[in-house]
């Protein structure tokens, strides 16, 4: 039997990013920004719609952290933000010498719970420090329930910075994720569903913050003639050659998706039967999921005692990757002195949880391989 190496989520490229990165040599355009640039944030405007715009940086990280000076977040302030989800959605809180306020996630969407949200907020005000900003993430492709959340945030004039970094093509309501809050982030690192190997953007229908992000990220120099600095800026700004690649990926997106979701079926046609393994799931039809993981829920007290760890190292030992569900960061050692409020959703999520292999290039016979392994696991 094929023993190669499945991994969790490859980079898928289209076969046209060659011909946009040969550009960018043929012209010299070698350094941060040019056409490709140019054009690729275009294109990501064009596919999101609801007249956003777009500046593209050099990580998904660099956008949340642009997007938090923005909203004015400075030493000392507190920002709301999701537990169930990677580090890089709290750390440029603490770049900005900010505090997080970790809130648990609902188990319908498994983010962040609007109830905890305003439970947090009004606790906040009560103790004299109204936060700054909130962030949601849209966690695994799956889209958070941003009609609640924005309503909480407009009830309390909070600003939304949406955490979209895992959404690309996910929408809700009808609405493409990233689109909701005053601004939005999103990743094209080299696991996410188009990369530019690495790489990220900054959202907004308010063009003027785009504008002062492009300026920020270009290390704020000011208009003169020689190198002039009024402000502290950053070196963030996306490199012709890879705005190249993405601009390629963008012609395969829709059917990057596509695929990402048939893995996703998949999935369940094999495995929805079988008692004690759950999946994520779009709650309504209001909820369009571009499945970026498939990810399961292994309940041991229904599967005679097998484990998501049990199932992670039968995959491991069929040189099968498979990855946990993302730690709380109210767990994590570095955020252990941060405020917390929920209760133990993201914490069961946790070890409970198992992302399986759902990159867009598997074929049916990769996905096959991960469904039988998994069967041979749970009856034994």
């Amino acid at each position: 039997m094929n023993n190669n190496r499945i991994f969790l989520s490859l980079a898928h490229m289209s076969g046209h990013e060659q011909h946009f990165i040969q550009q960018a040599f043929d012209t010299n355009w070698v350094v941060p920004l040019g056409p490709n640039v140019d054009a690729f944030e275009k294109d990501l405007e064009t596919f999101l719609g609801n007249g956003v715009h777009v500046a593209a940086l050099n990580a998904g990280t660099a956008a949340l952290h642009l997007g938090l000076i923005l909203l004015g977040v400075e030493a000392g302030d507190e920002v709301l933000c999701q537990s169930f989800t990677f580090s890089a959605s709290a750390n440029p809180i603490r770049y900005q010498g900010a505090t997080p306020v970790f809130i648990d996630s609902e188990p319908n969407t498994w983010n962040l719970s609007p109830e905890y949200l305003e439970e947090a907020i009004r606790d906040r005000i009560k103790k004299g420090k109204k936060p700054k900003a909130i962030i949601p993430v849209h966690l695994y492709g799956m889209p958070a329930k941003m009609e609640e959340i924005q309503a909480i945030a407009e009830r309390y004039e909070i600003p939304a910075l949406e955490d979209a970094a895992e959404a690309l093509g996910s929408t809700y309501q009808s609405a493409s994720c990233g689109t909701f809050g005053e601004l939005a982030a999103l990743s094209f690192n080299g696991n996410k569903i188009i990369t530019t190997s690495g790489g990220g953007a900054l959202v907004s229908k308010n063009e003027e913050y785009i504008r002062k992000a492009r300026f920020l990220a270009t290390q704020a120099r000011d208009a003169a003639p020689h190198y002039q600095h009024s402000q502290i800026g950053y070196n963030y700004r996306m490199s012709n050659i890879v705005a190249g690649i993405g601009r390629g990926q963008m012609e395969a997106l829709p059917q990057r998706i596509e695929q990402r979701r048939k893995n996703n079926q998949y999935y369940r046609k094999h495995l929805s039967s079988i008692e004690g393994i759950s999946f994520q799931t779009e709650p309504s039809s209001a909820f369009f999921s571009n499945y970026w993981l498939t990810s399961i829920i292994i309940d041991p007290e229904k599967t005679n005692g097998v484990t998501r760890e049990n199932i992670r190292l039968a995959l491991e030992n069929a040189n099968i990757e498979s990855r946990p569900l993302w730690k709380p960061m109210h767990l994590q050692p570095v955020f252990e002195s941060c405020p917390y409020y929920g209760g133990k959703v993201s914490e069961t999520l946790f070890d409970n949880g198992l992302c399986l292999p759902s990159g867009s290039s598997l074929t049916e016979n990769d996905l096959n391989r991960v469904v039988e392994v998994l069967l041979n696991c749970l009856q034994h």
